[in-house]
């Protein structure tokens, strides 16, 4: 192991935590693998980098720090079972089971710690958890939010997000359930579950769901950089998909809103803000994406949004090509939200009155009746085929559906507008 040379105490704490922010993830999957335990590669990975903090100060920075965290880390979980197996004989066990594994963290290349990483995804999505312990396992355990932060994204109490992971834990531990990437023929059964688990996370934070802002940076952040490990480790048209997907999407965050935080509808934004680079990197991720046979759900949606990300002005935007994708992903995922944005496509194309027909059609056969964007949608329909009265009663529905305040403000606005 080189060791380079000595460093201030203020130094080393910045690399360390530039460290843990970058590499902690890769060091966690690892030790889960070497040591079997979620909990214990937990521990373990903080007494290493605590470790790391005390020593390299004085011993200088390892020639590859993340290979020095996990072997240390793998032998502070060993320390910490002998301790414990004074009182335990499970533990003294534990400890032996850890030593016999002679995996050694330096002869590892780094696409073997990065494979650990996809292991924890899959492990953390697998489909015998529950769905919202898959979401809160890989928030908490792929990218490191805090319980709280959770919570607060899915509008429930810190104890119940704890009290899902503990479970999935359990659940994980008492179905054996194998940490690794599954077999091919599994694959895209299980792929698809992670993608939704990603896109779920993107989604909170592109549009929250309620509170006090339009979008959650963190959680949108979180979501494109598993999008991005995901498809550097495994190519794949729905992982391509979606990863172009939520980069178009976020390249228009700097348009979404005002500075005073207030909602701006995609008609409306200044496309001058919008992400060059992100948009480029997106297009060719639909690109790829489409390469393969058959593009799937996430990949027609990509296509959706680079229809509008190409479009200089709104009134270019090829409202066609974008009703015929929403039919495409209609068929092969029914959905009574993508018909709604079906319909908001034809009334674009073909007018309001069209587009009025289509959502008028879901909301009586009872589908998104407590949607308050489906009600929004209606209401400006309404408003552009002079249908006042009707979009008041809409926009009013909308309100007192709306739980994100810039969105209730918006509303607010429009009624305003109609002399409400």
């Amino acid at each position: 192991m080189g060791i380079e040379q000595t460093n201030s105490p203020e130094h080393i704490a910045n690399l360390v935590d530039e460290i843990y922010r970058n590499e902690s993830r890769a060091v966690f999957a690892m030790l889960i693998r070497l040591l079997g335990d979620f909990d214990l590669a937990e521990d373990a990975m903080h007494d290493a980098f605590r470790a790391a903090l005390e020593q390299w100060s004085e011993k200088g920075i390892p020639s590859n720090p993340r290979a020095w965290l996990v072997s240390t880390g793998r032998h502070k979980a060993i320390d910490r079972a002998r301790r414990e197996s004074k009182f335990d004989l499970l533990q003294e066990q534990q400890a032996l089971q850890i030593e016999a594994e002679n995996t050694d963290p330096f002869r590892l290349v780094d696409k073997a710690i990065e494979d650990d990483v996809l292991r924890l995804i899959f492990t953390c999505c697998h489909p015998a958890l529950p769905s919202d312990a898959r979401t809160a396992m890989t928030m908490r355990e792929v990218c490191d939010l805090t319980t709280e932060a959770i919570a607060n994204a899915f509008l429930v109490t810190p104890s119940t997000v704890a009290q899902r992971i503990v479970r999935a834990k359990a659940r994980i531990r008492e179905a054996k359930i194998p940490f690794e990437v599954p077999p091919e023929h599994e694959l895209p059964e299980r792929l698809g579950a992670v993608l939704q688990v990603i896109y779920l996370v993107f989604n909170e934070g592109y549009y929250a769901s309620s509170g006090e802002s339009v979008t959650r940076v963190d959680l949108s952040g979180e979501a494109i950089r598993l999008g991005r490990l995901l498809h550097g480790l495994l190519p794949d048209s729905e992982v391509a998909g979606l990863l172009g997907l939520m980069l178009l999407h976020e390249s228009r965050r700097p348009a979404r809103t005002s500075s005073e935080g207030d909602l701006i509808l995609l008609e409306d934004q200044d496309r001058s803000l919008w992400d060059r680079d992100m948009i480029g990197e997106g297009l060719l991720l639909v690109k790829q994406a489409f390469s393969f046979k058959k593009p799937g759900p996430y990949a027609l949606q990509a296509a959706i949004a680079a229809l509008h990300a190409e479009a200089a002005r709104p009134d270019s935007t090829d409202w066609a090509q974008i009703t015929g994708l929403y039919s495409l992903l209609l068929r092969i995922n029914p959905s009574p939200v993508i018909e709604l944005n079906r319909a908001v496509a034809i009334a674009m194309h073909k007018g309001p009155e069209a587009g009025l027909r289509q959502i008028d059609a879901i909301l009586e056969r009872g589908d998104l009746n407590d949607y308050h964007l489906a009600h929004a949608a209606r209401a400006g329909l309404c408003r552009k085929a002079g249908r006042i009265n009707e979009a008041k009663a809409s926009w009013e529905r909308a309100l007192v559906l709306a739980r994100q305040d810039p969105e209730r403000r918006f509303i607010e606005g429009r009624l305003r507008e109609l002399g409400t």
